[in-house]
């Protein structure tokens, strides 16, 4: 007996021991308990297990074969990252990402880094049981990281500072641009205070600082010189805070003040302002 597998035939074993197994009966039955309907009951019965077990076989493997491996680009450090920017089942994302793990080990990847955005929310939590942790988050997207090399675990974390600015501005007459914030530490104490700020995601400090100026107080400015800066810690949740004191020198003078911001904005004697 043959049985016909993607294309090609191939002996039947199952159906080979199922004709064994008739002729058994046929010479173990007592004599006079034998009928043909008897014998035609047991094949069928045992014809009928073997089709099932065979049909559940075929549709294991075809379920493993159907499992689509992930593919990611490999990072300058021995890891693999994914950036998945498709739509995908949570179910069929955590059976992708375990079959994909056995090969990525077997080739010496240190890492794997998933980078999920907003919208495929549904697959942080497949990931994490499978292993993976937060790393950092950004408005746009999650990235979540696991370690899989034997080695010890050098992964770096994630950013421990924020880096700020404040504005010393000094025009010819000797006064120093100061204002007073809406918001913050000082809301409502009457505090003159330079125009501080943060400094963006590839942003220089340098510009950062003009740019914190033009946007509270309307004044254009040059960069001079760092006068000085230190170094602060869980200032903004668990992260420590590096801040620059920058020195600018207007190009304009007439005040625009913030109204999001700034309460208050005023070019004051570097006398006034020390006192």
């Amino acid at each position: 007996m043959h049985r016909l597998r993607q294309g090609k035939l191939y002996p039947s074993k199952s159906l080979s021991w199922i004709c064994s197994f008739s002729t058994l009966l046929w010479f173990c039955l007592p004599k006079g308990q034998y009928n043909s309907n008897s014998l035609s009951s047991v094949r069928y019965m045992s014809t009928s297990t073997s089709a099932v077990a065979i049909e559940k076989q075929m549709v294991a493997e075809n379920e493993v074969q159907q499992v689509e491996l992930l593919t990611g680009v490999e990072d300058l450090h021995g890891g693999i990252i994914l950036d998945m920017n498709k739509a995908m089942d949570s179910e069929a994302f955590a059976s992708s990402l375990r079959a994909s793990m056995s090969p990525w080990k077997q080739q010496g990847k240190r890492a794997v880094w998933i980078k999920v955005p907003t919208e495929l929310v549904n697959l942080v939590e497949p990931a994490v049981k499978e292993g993976f942790r937060y790393h950092h988050a950004e408005p746009d997207y999650l990235m979540l990281v696991n370690w899989i090399s034997n080695s010890t675990n050098t992964l770096p974390q994630n950013a421990s500072h924020r880096v700020g600015i404040g504005a010393f501005v000094v025009n010819d007459k000797r006064e120093v641009l100061v204002v007073q914030e809406k918001n913050g530490r000082f809301k409502g104490t009457g505090v003159w205070k330079f125009p501080t700020g943060v400094v963006n995601e590839g942003e220089d400090i340098y510009m950062a600082a003009i740019r914190e100026v033009k946007e509270e107080t309307g004044i254009d400015t040059e960069f001079v010189e760092i006068l000085a800066f230190r170094q602060s810690h869980k200032s903004f949740f668990t992260k420590s805070d590096l801040f620059f004191v920058c020195m600018l020198r207007p190009h304009s003078f007439d005040i625009q003040k913030q109204d999001i911001e700034i309460d208050a904005a005023q070019w004051m004697s570097l006398e006034d302002y020390a006192a």
